[in-house]
Formats: structure tokens, sequence, C-alpha cells
């Protein structure tokens, strides 16, 4: 399909750019505050990785795997959810998604001094992780082509949920270790009646008619759909990698108490939700791609200062969080460029499978670092790999992706 028919398409099925509604703002809002909810469960975990790893006596590999098992689950677990949102919606799947979420954040009660029940509770709360497959569509279908980066920007910001986690959830823990989630438990349930009863599909949505499988296929057979995918897990799998494993490496390396840490790291994802909406907002004006290789050139050059293992103030603090703005930014960009580039009806699938490659790109980081550090005693090598990664996407956005629109108009 030509770049023509994509944007006779799209303009066919959103609102003119005076015609953005007080609806497509409350579904942003809504969506946005579930997404940080549930990342928040996600990212339950992390957190209290420590106290938990000193309490069953596990090795930095299994630690790091305790963490990393959620990541895998709700990354995976996107690509069907994106293609059932094409067929139901959010105004179903959001509280849906949400109120499932309660089960396994609840079933950390009972298996918090198991490690084997950890990795298996820590697998269905993979789910929470599922809803950024669902909000995208949703935003990007209220919103017109020209705002369509800024406000799915904004919607990423629910990222934050990593942050309210990385600050929170190692304080609620201090106060109970059951309170972190029961307290988390409440907010889920309140959050799932909240979308149920404002959350909004479009009245003109395009319902796609063909099987899921189908339409996964249709979507996995477009270049660009892997080619953002792979940008996208770099930039947004170093965020989710980076969230993860944080406090530990800050605990590890630093010696910092597993509060300061969690703190710390909560700094670092409050850059990157800060960061991914103006990412959104530069793609509205400059392409994209050139947003994109401009924040992954910086996170390269960043992750190789850190390689050479800086102390802490002023060195690490200033190139973790200069890194952590290249990230969000690029989070950002990647994402304005999906919704430039897809159809409409492909939205949910497309972005099920760039977003699983993003939550992927986050889950081999934390095991990489854990088993070098256990190898080597430094972290080096693993900011050097990233630093190679980072690079490699800057090279090919601006080389490649630029030319993207101009290949779908021939």
């Amino acid at each position: 399909m030509g770049e023509g028919a994509v944007s006779a398409q799209t303009a066919r099925s959103a609102p003119g750019p005076t015609a953005v509604s007080g609806a497509a703002y409350r579904n942003l809002v809504v969506a946005t505050i579930g997404f940080a909810i549930t990342f928040w469960a996600w990212n339950l975990i992390a957190p209290i990785a420590t106290p938990l790893g000193e309490k069953l006596s596990l090795s930095s590999f299994e630690q790091s795997l305790m963490v990393a098992v959620p990541v895998l689950v709700g990354s995976l677990g996107r690509v069907p959810v994106g293609a059932l949102t094409d067929r139901f919606g959010a105004k179903i799947m959001f509280p849906l998604v949400t109120a499932l979420t309660i089960v396994p954040v609840l079933l950390l009660t009972v298996v918090k001094d198991s490690y084997g029940g950890l990795l298996v509770v820590g697998f269905f709360l993979g789910m929470g992780g599922t809803t950024f497959a669902i909000g995208v569509p949703l935003v990007n279908s209220w919103f017109p082509p020209e705002r369509r980066g800024a406000a799915v920007g904004v919607f990423g910001a629910g990222m934050g949920g990593v942050a309210l986690s990385g600050y929170f959830t190692p304080r609620i823990y201090k106060h109970g270790e059951n309170l972190p989630f029961v307290v988390l438990a409440i907010a889920l349930a309140v959050m799932a009646v909240v979308e149920y009863f404002l959350l909004a599909d479009r009245p003109d949505r395009v319902v796609p008619t063909t099987s899921l499988g189908t339409r996964l296929a249709d979507a996995g057979r477009l270049r660009v759909t892997w080619e953002l995918a792979a940008l996208y897990a770099i930039g947004f799998g170093g965020i989710v990698a980076f969230g993860v494993y944080l406090p530990t490496y800050l605990k590890t390396w630093y010696d910092l108490s597993p509060t300061d840490a969690g703190t710390r790291a909560a700094g670092f994802a409050l850059v990157t939700v800060i960061f991914r909406p103006i990412g959104g907002w530069l793609s509205d004006r400059v392409h994209p791609a050139v947003v994109t290789s401009w924040a992954l050139g910086i996170v390269g050059i960043m992750a190789v200062c850190q390689a050479f293992e800086p102390h802490l103030v002023p060195g690490g603090t200033v190139f973790l969080l200069v890194m952590a703005a290249g990230l969000g930014t690029s989070s950002g960009s990647v994402f304005a460029m999906v919704a430039r580039v897809t159809p409409p009806p492909k939205v949910g699938s497309v972005t099920g499978i760039v977003g699983a490659m993003g939550g992927l790109g986050g889950f081999v980081p934390p095991l990489v670092m854990g088993a070098v550090y256990s190898a080597k005693s430094s972290y080096a090598i693993g900011f050097m790999l990233l630093s190679d990664l980072a690079l490699a996407g800057c090279v090919y956005s601006f080389g490649r992706m630029r030319d993207v629109g101009r290949e779908r108009a021939a």
C-alpha cells in the first residue's frame, strides 16, 4: 500500500486538526494513568529484589532471572493483546487486563518466600506489561495525524509506573512485606472500574474481519514492522532493562542501600518519562527518524562513558540521567513513526509486535549484566554492548528510516 493510500485512509478515520474532542483527551488521560498503574505491577518485583534475594540466598543471576521473567511475558503478551485490541477494542481489553493483573499481584503475598513460586507468579505478573499494546491504538484513533506523535508520547509517559514502583514499593515494603501487594491490588481494582466507565472506542473504529493469525501475519510481512521493532528494542528495551536492574546495579557497584538505590532508579525512570512525550512532540515537527538517530547517538556516547565506571557523583549520575533522556526521546520518536506509516486497522497488531520486541530488548540485558558481573566483577562489558547497539541504531535510523515514507509513496 502506498503512502498516499495510507494517508487517505488515515484522514477518513481520524478527526481533523481542529476537531480533537474532549473524549479524545479523556481517553488519553485515563489510558495513561491505567498504563502507569499496570506498569507498576509489571515492575513490582524489581525494587524489592535485593531483600528478597538476601532472604532466599539467591545468586546475582538468579536474582536477575527473577526480575526478568515478568518482562519476558509482558513483552510477548503484547503481540496477541494488540491483535485482540484491533478486534474487540480498548473499551473491553483495558479494564479486562487491568482486573486480571490483580490475581498475580495478590499471589505474591503467598509465594514471596519461595523462589520457584516467585518465578511462576512473575510469569503471570507479566500480564501488566501488555496494556501498552491496548493504549497505543486507542490514542492513535482519537487524534489526527499531525498530533499523534505528541499524544502517543504522552500516553507512553505512563511507563512512569516504573518510577512509581521504584520509589514507593521499597518504602511500603518496609512497613509490611505484604503491604505493597495489597495497596497495588486495590489501585488496580479502582482503575479497572474507572477504565470500564470512562474509556471509549471511536464510533467509526475499523473492526478487522480476518482472523488473529492472519492479522499478525499481515503485520509481520511489513518490513517496517521489524525495522521499528529493532529500534524500539534498543530504546524502550534500555528503559525496561534499567528499570528492572538499575537498583541492583547501584546497590552492587556503588554500595547504596536498597531504598537509596530505588530512589535513584526512580529518578532515572522519571527522566525517561519526561522525555518520551518530548520525543513524540519533536517527531511532529522533525522527521521521527532524525529524532531517533540523535537520541540513540547520545545513548551510545553516555554508555561508553559509564563503562569506564566513574564515581556516582557527579559523573555516573550525569551519564545515567543523560542516557535516560536519550532512551526516553527515542521511545517516543519510534512510536511516532508507527503512527505515521501504519494503516489504522493494523496499528494494534504492529504495536503488539513492536512493543513485544521493545520489552524483549529489556529482558536480555539484566541477565547479561548479572552473568557478566558474576564472572568478571564488572559491568563495563554490559555498557559497551549497549553502546554498540545504540550507535548501530543511530546509523540505521538516519541512513534508512528517513526514506520509509518516500518508499511507500513510490
